[in-house]
């Protein structure tokens, strides 16, 4: 019997905290390569975003954390998970799953430019009632965004350019977002 994809999906992202897990587990390393360590993770921030909506009948939770690696002052770049859950009263319920990269600039501290890639699994399941086919498939998502940036929190703007109205999670090209690094 085949593994439903989210089973096999959170299994494959243990197998990998695992693996850099496991990794870094060494008895004693030369004091060079204790610097270059320490150097490396002084560049890594971590964060992401935190997303909850509720209403009449209707909940939505979303969870994504990233981690970025800040060449310098002006260019970062890292990568990140997504997951998503929605629900709406005798209507619908969808699981979305995904990883994500991205780059960032910042040509002056307030302003930050981003360019992200995103391939969601989008799972979504249909209250008989509706007649509508259930959905399971892929999503890309190429975003270009702007956001004012204070420090750890940023917060602005962002346009996919392979939007889909079809096939979208989203009901528009563009999305707002808040962003926290630590």
């Amino acid at each position: 019997m085949k593994k439903p994809f989210i089973a096999r999906f959170l299994k494959s992202i243990i197998v990998v905290i695992l693996a850099f897990y496991t990794l870094d587990i060494q008895a004693q390393e030369p004091a060079q390569f204790q610097k270059q360590k320490s150097e490396f993770w002084s560049h890594v921030m971590f964060g992401g975003g935190i997303g909850l909506s509720f209403g009449d009948g209707f909940f939505s939770g979303t969870l994504a954390p990233s981690a970025i690696y800040r060449f310098d002052e002006k260019f970062s770049a890292g990568a990140g998970l997504n997951m998503s859950y929605n629900t709406e009263k005798n209507f619908y319920e969808s699981y979305i799953l995904g990883t994500s990269i991205l780059g960032l600039f910042n040509p002056v501290p307030q302003l930050q430019l981003s360019a992200e890639f995103e391939q969601l699994y989008v799972n979504r399941t249909f209250d008989d009632f509706f007649s509508n086919p259930d959905e399971s498939y892929w999503y890309p998502g190429l975003y270009l965004g702007a956001g004012f940036n204070t420090g750890p929190v940023t917060m602005g703007i962002r346009f996919d350019v392979l939007y889909d109205s079809e096939r979208s999670i989203y009901v528009y090209a563009y999305n707002f977002f808040f962003l926290f690094y630590f």
